[in-house]
């Protein structure tokens, strides 16, 4: 019943922009820490960006910093990555993630199926 889809993903040139959603149901949106992970051929999975569950602190890879935005809607269950000024770099399999804390621990973890993101010229 848990479910996180992805969406937003495409083919992009070099320099524009994508805006990915992930849409949460069957847990407490609100009480969860979410991420974006990425995955790309020959590389190990990424930490891309992290929002806590009030949405009060982000964090970012430095290789996105400045150029990625994670932002959440707890009423829509919702988490967003805008990407801009987009590399070749990034291109990727972006996976949702959702992270229970407890204590400063994580405790369990529930994923999405990804979403293809392609920048090319």
């Amino acid at each position: 019943q848990v479910q996180l889809v992805e969406s937003g993903g495409g083919l992009v040139k070099p320099g524009g922009s994508l805006r990915l959603s992930c849409a949460a149901s069957g847990f407490i949106f609100s009480t969860y820490a979410m991420n974006w992970y990425r995955q790309a051929p020959g590389i190990e999975r990424e930490l891309v960006a992290t929002i806590s569950s009030a949405g009060v602190s982000t964090n970012y890879a430095d290789s996105v910093k400045g150029r990625f935005t994670i932002s959440r809607d707890n009423a829509k269950k919702t988490v967003y990555l805008q990407m801009n000024s987009l590399e070749p770099e990034d291109s990727a399999v972006y996976y949702c993630n959702a992270r229970l804390v407890v204590l400063g621990f994580p405790r369990g973890d529930y994923w999405g199926q990804g979403t293809q993101v392609t920048v090319s010229s």
